[in-house]
C-alpha cells in the first residue's frame, strides 16, 4: 500500500510565490518568521506524517475505535502517536504564546495540517477539534476560564470538543433542547444528550473538554435563547489538578462509512443530577460565539479535502506508474504499457491534481486574510480582509470537501476493480472523504450561506472586489504571449461566476426559494473560477521564473509542469463554468415544479 508524502515542492511554492510573507511579516507576533523557518516547519511536519501518522491509517481503520462500559478504546498505536504528536508541539502550532502557543501564521498551519489530513483523516479529527475549542475559549471564555484550561489545551494535553447536535435538531440548533440550571455559584448544572461528538470519549489524554449549547431556564425559543458552556470530563481543582468525574458519560459510538478510528460519540449530560458547566460569555449568546468556533471548524474541514484529495490522487498516481495492462493507443501490436500511458487516465490523474493544486492554493491565499482581519494594525484593513475570509470559507468548506469525495471516487476508477477491494486503500479514501461535505454544515448550509449572508447581505461587494482582482490576471495573462490562450476561458468563467452572483443579489430579497434552487451550484461555480484564479497566478509566476532564465533542471521541470497544468484545469475545469452559470440564472423553475415530486 502507497504511504503518503508530502507534495513539498508544491507547498513551498505556495508559500513562496502565493502567499503574502511580506504582509505576515509585517502583522504583530509574525515579525521572526521567515522562509527559512517557515520551510524547516513544513520538513518537520513531512517527516511526522509520512514516518508516524501515514502507517496508522490503514490499521486505525480495520481496527476502529471500541467503546467498552463507557470508555471509548483508541486503535492500536494511537496513544503512542498522540504522545509524540504532543511532545513535538504540533497541537500548538498557531496558538497564542501566552497560552504556550508558536504563534505562526494560519496559511502556514493550514499546510501542516493538510499533511495530518492526507496522512490520516480520522488522527487528524482531534487536534483539529481542540484547535477550534483554544479559538472559543480565547476571544469569549472569562479570565477564569481561560486560565483553567486554555494551557492545557494548547499543549495537547487535554482535547477539546464542539456539542451541538442531538437528535431531534439535527443541523436545526433552534430546536436543541439541552437543559442548564444555575446554581447559585456561577456555575450551571447541565442535562441532556448529544450526539455525533467527534473525539467525545476517548483514552488518549486525561480530560477531555466540551463546548456544549443549551438553553437556560426562561431562555428565549430559538436560537436567541441559546447559551454555550465548557463542561470538562473531569472538574478541575483550584491547583490546576483533576478532581472528580463529572456527569458525562459516552453511552455509545457510531458505526460509521469512514473515518473509523475517530470516535463518534453520543454523550449524555446529567444522568446522576447534572453535569457542571461553566457559561462562555454571557447568556443568551452561545450560538455566537460557538461560530466562532464553528467558522474555524468550517475552513479545517476545507483542508480535510484537500489533504484526503492529496492523498487519494498520490495511490492512483503510483498505482498507474506500476500497472502494465493493454498496448498504448495508436501503436498497434506494441508492448503492453504502464496504464499511466493511456489517455483517459492521465485525464482522469489530471483532474485530480489540478482541482488538489487549486484547492490548497485557494486555502493558503484565504489563510492570510484570517490573520491579517485579526492582527492588522489599520481597523479599515481588518475589515477587509475579514470581508475576503468570510466570502471564501464557505466556499473553501464545501467546494473543497465535494472535490474531496469526487477525486477519491476517481482514484477507484484509476485502479479499475482492485479500487473496490479493500486492500488497496483507494476505497478507504472515498469512504473516509464522505463525511466531509456533511459535518459542520452540509454543502447547502454553506451555499445558502454564502447565498445570503456574504453575497445578498453586503450586494454582492465583496465578491466584486475578488472580481476585480480576477480580471486584473486575466488583462496580464492576455498581454503574456506565452500564456494569451488561456485568458480567453478565464474572462469567460469569471463572465459566467459575476452573472450568476448579480442573479442572486437581485432576487434573493423577492424569490429566494429560485436562488436557492442554484445555491450549491453557486457555491461550485465560485470555488472553480477562484481555484482557477490561484492556478493561473502559479502559472503566470512560473512563466516569469522560466523567462528570466532563474530555473533549470528539476526547477525548470516543476515550473513547466504548473503551467501544463493551469492550461489542464482551465480547458477541462474552468470551462465549466458558463454552463453552471446557466443553471443558477435558469435552473429553478424545474426544481420546483409542483406535483413532479
Amino acid at each position: 500500500m502507497h504511504e503518503y508524502q508530502a507534495p513539498m515542492a508544491d507547498m513551498k511554492f505556495v508559500l513562496r510565490e502565493l502567499v503574502d510573507l511580506e504582509l505576515l511579516a509585517q502583522l504583530p507576533g509574525f515579525g521572526d518568521l521567515t522562509l527559512d523557518v517557515a520551510e524547516a516547519v513544513l520538513e518537520e511536519a513531512e517527516k511526522f506524517a509520512g514516518s508516524v501518522l501515514s502507517p496508522l491509517n490503514r490499521s486505525g481503520d480495520v481496527q476502529g475505535a471500541r467503546w467498552q462500559d463507557g470508555q471509548v478504546l483508541t486503535a492500536d498505536g494511537w496513544k503512542q502517536a498522540y504522545s509524540r504528536f504532543i511532545a513535538d508541539g504540533w497541537t500548538a502550532l498557531s496558538c497564542p504564546t501566552e497560552f504556550g502557543g508558536q504563534n505562526l501564521p494560519r496559511a502556514l498551519s493550514a499546510l501542516v495540517e493538510e499533511m495530518w489530513n492526507g496522512a490520516n483523516l480520522a488522527f487528524a479529527l482531534c487536534p483539529m477539534l481542540t484547535r477550534g475549542t483554544v479559538d472559543a475559549i480565547e476571544l469569549r471564555g472569562s479570565q477564569a476560564l481561560q486560565g483553567t484550561y486554555l494551557s492545557n489545551l494548547v499543549s495537547g494535553k487535554w482535547t477539546g470538543t464542539m456539542n451541538l447536535t442531538e437528535p431531534q435538531a439535527g443541523s436545526d440548533l433552534s430546536a436543541v433542547r439541552t437543559r442548564a440550571v444555575p446554581t447559585g455559584d456561577g456555575r450551571y448544572l447541565v442535562t441532556g444528550q448529544k450526539i455525533f461528538i467527534t473525539y467525545g470519549e476517548h483514552d488518549l489524554t486525561d480530560n477531555i473538554v466540551h463546548l456544549v449549547l443549551g438553553r437556560v431556564a426562561g431562555a428565549p425559543e430559538g436560537v436567541k435563547g441559546i447559551s454555550l458552556f465548557v463542561v470538562p470530563k473531569f472538574l478541575v481543582n483550584a491547583d490546576g489538578s483533576l478532581g472528580k468525574r463529572n456527569d458525562v458519560h459516552c453511552v455509545s459510538i457510531e458505526d460509521k462509512l469512514g473515518i473509523h478510528a475517530s470516535p463518534t460519540c453520543v454523550l449524555a449530560y446529567g444522568q446522576n443530577g447534572g453535569a457542571v458547566g461553566e457559561l462562555v460569555g454571557e447568556e443568551n449568546r452561545g450560538l455566537e460565539y460557538m461560530f466562532i468556533m464553528m467558522n474555524a471548524a468550517r475552513y479545517s474541514v476545507g483542508i480535510e479535502g484537500v489533504g484526503i484529495s492529496e492523498r487519494a490522487y498520490q495511490t492512483a498516481l503510483a498505482y498507474a506508474r506500476d500497472r502494465i495492462q493493454s498496448t498504448e493507443a495508436g501503436l498497434r501490436g506494441s508492448a503492453r504499457v504502464a496504464i499511466i500511458r493511456h489517455p483517459d487516465v492521465r485525464r482522469m490523474l489530471m483532474l485530480m491534481k489540478s482541482q488538489t493544486e487549486a484547492m490548497r492554493a485557494l486555502a493558503a491565499v484565504a489563510a492570510v486574510a484570517l490573520d491579517a482581519a485579526r492582527l492588522h494594525p489599520r481597523a479599515e484593513e481588518r475589515v477587509r480582509h475579514q470581508a475576503f475570509a468570510d466570502l471564501l470559507i464557505p466556499v473553501i468548506k464545501g467546494w473543497c470537501t465535494e472535490n474531496s469525495v469526487d477525486i477519491a471516487s476517481m482514484g477507484i476508477q484509476v485502479h479499475g476493480g482492485v479500487g473496490f477491494v479493500e486492500g488497496t486503500g483507494a476505497s478507504q479514501y472515498l469512504r473516509d472523504a464522505r463525511i466531509t461535505p456533511i459535518y459542520e454544515g452540509t454543502t447547502g448550509i454553506q451555499a445558502n450561506d454564502l447565498i445570503g449572508r456574504k453575497l445578498a447581505r453586503d450586494g454582492g461587494r465583496a465578491a466584486q472586489t475578488v472580481i476585480a482582482e480576477m480580471r486584473g490576471l486575466a488583462k496580464e495573462l492576455t498581454a503574456n504571449a506565452n500564456l494569451s490562450a488561456i485568458s480567453p476561458v478565464f474572462t469567460a468563467s469569471v463572465d459566467a461566476l459575476e452573472r450568476a452572483i448579480r442573479y442572486v443579489v437581485q432576487n434573493y430579497g423577492t424569490d429566494i426559494r429560485s436562488v436557492s434552487v442554484g445555491a450549491v451550484p453557486l457555491l461550485k461555480l465560485f470555488g472553480i473560477v477562484a481555484g482557477g484564479w490561484q492556478l493561473l497566478r502559479s502559472a503566470s509566476i512560473s512563466q516569469l521564473k522560466l523567462t528570466a532564465s532563474k530555473a533549470s533542471g528539476a526547477d525548470a521541470g516543476f515550473y513547466e509542469a504548473k503551467i501544463a497544468t493551469a492550461q489542464f484545469y482551465a480547458d477541462h475545469v474552468l470551462s465549466q463554468a458558463p454552463g453552471l452559470a446557466h443553471s443558477i440564472v435558469h435552473g429553478a423553475a424545474g426544481a420546483l415544479t409542483e406535483g413532479v415530486l
